[in-house]
């Protein structure tokens, strides 16, 4: 660059180029290159050469092989480089080297890549959704859960709540939980195809799901479906996914329950609004202040996300959902029963009248018994208490073994069963143990047996032989 200049400060003084050449011990023909200003040392000119070994059909079978990636979809599933040098090498003899096809590889990528539109979206006209997936400890317990993460468009505003199954119910509860949080609901819900939400076809094409468009009716809202495959049509979600997944769920977090690992997550979806990200005017909450006068009033009514069947009562007072047996009081046996199901509860009712709850079971297969649904058909049968599964499934095994070694009968047991739905097992257990009123334990025999000798029959024996 220095020798560029005193060219050309001592072309402009009026030194010729023999004078320049000689007085700055260069060749003539570099003082002639940038003696006008017509050539400048820092543009150079890009070499290019064709390759010997790269030719068009090496080219080609590179580009099928990235186009039936783009063909497939699988992520994990494609073609590295290295995967397509040894096709190469096993396939077609290639003796080039693998730097090359990976420079090629690299090359016809950037030239294949789809260009983005930036978009803006006004106040209140959108909001992005999606599922993500974290790994927690609920009391002590390593549980894989679901996040539900929701995005305005316009603010940015974040709205995560975790649920136990990715399923409709857990679905259609969290916008309502979502429409609550931001006390609105915006024009267009843009989400991808999912089974919760699309019976069948995608995109444009789309078909909801009877309750996603009961939920979409009620609330005033456009459903917008993504394209197959096309995540940065809902970028400002996906990018909520990781930085809950990067910000929450490192290290694991601990909860007691779902309901207070929700409450966390709350807590760090209000501290973000006071984010301000880069290029935009104010703070994620100060926009989201704007955004929320933009936004649909919500109904009157909250709409109920709960899923409902009919069922009826087997044999053994239990009704069957989503493959697991819940259990119900023995009266209803063989009553037609209406089952409401939400995220995390089951709820059983005969004529409107509620008959039975239960926490829902997200294993497979199961029976679930609540005892003081038996205790009256226990009292009766009081041969089956100790084999009766809903006794062994809510009482410990060393307590049953203690009470089958006293002397109660059928209607004293199921007594003491009350007592433990009532105080807890090992309330009763002690004061039965140290009380006054302990029955003594059964007596195995009550029979005496005497000894008897039986020489006399031998003597009998020997007398007969004798006579005869």
């Amino acid at each position: 660059m220095e020798i560029y200049k005193d060219i050309r400060r001592m072309g402009l003084e009026g030194f010729s180029q023999r004078q320049i050449a000689a007085r700055l011990h260069i060749s003539r023909n570099t003082v002639k290159k940038y003696w006008h200003g017509d050539c400048v040392p820092w543009k150079r000119k890009e070499y290019s050469r064709d390759s010997a070994i790269v030719t068009e059909s090496v080219i080609e079978f590179v580009r099928n092989c990235l186009n039936e990636d783009e063909s497939v979809r699988l992520k994990k599933q494609h073609h590295t480089a290295k995967r397509i040098y040894d096709r190469l090498v096993d396939e077609h003899g290639f003796t080039g080297g693998e730097s090359t096809i990976r420079r090629l590889v690299q090359e016809l990528r950037i030239k294949s890549l789809e260009p983005f539109v930036p978009l803006a979206f006004p106040p209140g006209d959108a909001m992005q959704v999606d599922w993500g997936e974290a790994t927690v400890y609920l009391n002590n317990a390593k549980t894989v859960l679901y996040l539900f993460c929701a995005r305005l468009c316009y603010s940015s505003a974040p709205f995560v709540r975790a649920y136990y199954r990715q399923n409709e119910e857990s679905f259609l509860d969290a916008f309502v939980h979502a429409f609550q949080y931001f006390n609105g609901v915006p024009k267009h819900v843009i989400f991808d195809n999912g089974k919760v939400a699309v019976k069948e076809g995608f995109g444009i094409n789309a078909q909801k799901q009877a309750g996603y468009t009961a939920l979409a009716a009620h609330y005033g809202f456009e459903a917008v479906f993504c394209n197959p495959s096309a995540g940065n049509e809902k970028g400002l979600v996906e990018g909520l996914v990781g930085y809950i997944r990067r910000n929450v769920c490192v290290p694991i977090p601990q909860a007691r329950n779902i309901d207070e690992l929700n409450c966390k997550l709350q807590q760090k979806c209000l501290e973000y609004l006071g984010h301000q990200i880069r290029g935009k005017e104010s703070s994620v909450g100060a926009m989201l202040q704007t955004e929320k006068g933009r936004l649909f009033h919500l109904p009157g009514y909250p709409f109920d996300p709960a899923k409902r069947i009919t069922a009826r009562v087997d044999r053994f007072s239990t009704v069957r959902f989503d493959t697991n047996n819940y259990s119900v009081p023995t009266h209803y046996c063989g009553r037609q029963v209406s089952i409401k199901a939400t995220p995390e509860k089951i709820e059983i009712y005969c004529e409107g009248n509620l008959i039975a709850a239960h926490d829902r079971c997200f294993a497979k297969g199961k029976e679930i018994y609540v005892l003081e649904h038996y205790l009256s058909i226990l009292e009766r049968k009081g041969r089956s208490i100790f084999y009766a599964k809903p006794v062994q499934d809510n009482i410990p095994s060393r307590f049953l073994a203690w009470l089958s070694e006293q002397d109660y009968t059928a209607k004293e047991l199921t007594e003491v069963l009350q007592r433990c739905l009532l105080e807890g097992c090992d309330a009763v257990m002690a004061k039965l143990a140290i009380g006054k009123h302990v029955k003594p334990a059964r007596i195995k025999d009550t029979v005496l047996v005497k000894p008897v000798d039986l020489h006399i029959y031998d003597s009998f024996l020997n007398k007969k032989a004798g006579g005869v």
